[in-house]
């Protein structure tokens, strides 16, 4: 299964990447990835205006898109847009960070689960 990262590189700008999560045969249930430890989980709905300018990842932590859309911008001006069912990773807890718009004046429902 595919996702993708958003990191902080030596550089301290935000970067994308797409990394791969490994799936395991499971037999009826289908396939599964590793288990992986989590400390929480919150869930996100935000305004059809939403604008948040440059800010980090208040820590590690997926986010897995649930309804409507998001674009999310970095340092060097690429624009990634996450919609329903995607699921980012973030971890640009350090440097300059990102910048988060909604899309077409729509609300997002989202889940974020917390790593820390």
């Amino acid at each position: 299964m595919k996702i993708t990262r958003l990191y902080t590189g030596d550089d301290g700008e935000s970067h994308f990447e797409e990394i791969e999560i490994p799936l395991e045969d499971a037999g009826e249930i289908g396939r599964l990835s590793e288990l992986e430890e989590a400390t929480g989980i919150i869930f996100r709905e935000t305004s059809p205006d939403y604008d948040y300018d440059w800010h980090k990842a208040p820590r590690r932590q997926y986010i897995i898109m649930l309804d409507g859309a998001v674009d999310v911008e970095i340092g060097d001006g690429t624009v990634r847009r996450f919609s329903t069912g995607d699921v980012l990773l973030a971890e640009d807890t350090t440097g300059r960070g990102h910048i988060s718009r909604a899309v077409d004046n729509q609300p997002r429902k989202s889940i974020f689960v917390t790593l820390d």
